[in-house]
């Protein structure tokens, strides 16, 4: 009931950045929280950051003063502004809302990945 649709990943070099924009579309009750996660080859899905419906954000120590998440309510976008990208930050990444559809349950909704890839 509640769809993520993500875009701006891609190819980047070290040191370059990127900007990456999530969606969410449906019938929405409320909508807590957005966040990004990512997840490289042989490792778990990691949080990235997120940011609640009142602004208050969290990051990953690995992204501090590199990226920035924001959001657009009234749109129901989430925002993740990467600079400064370093190849350990190659992974592909997943938004996810904490969101309620209308007549349905609060629950978690996440959405297909988009590849961020930073290589020289």
């Amino acid at each position: 009931q509640v769809q993520l649709v993500e875009s701006g990943g891609g190819l980047v070099q070290p040191g370059g950045s990127l900007r990456l924009s999530c969606a969410a579309s449906g019938v929405i009750f409320s909508i807590n929280s957005m966040g990004w996660y990512r997840q490289a080859p042989g490792k778990e899905r990691e949080l990235v950051a997120s940011i609640t419906n009142i602004g208050i954000t969290n990051y990953a120590d690995s992204v501090k003063g590199r990226f920035t998440i924001s959001r657009d309510n009234p749109k129901n976008t989430v925002y993740l502004q990467m600079n400064s990208l370093k190849p350990e930050d190659t992974a592909v990444y997943y938004c996810k809302a904490d969101a309620r559809a209308d007549l349905g349950d609060r629950a978690n909704y996440w959405g297909q990945g988009t590849q961020v890839t930073v290589s020289s």
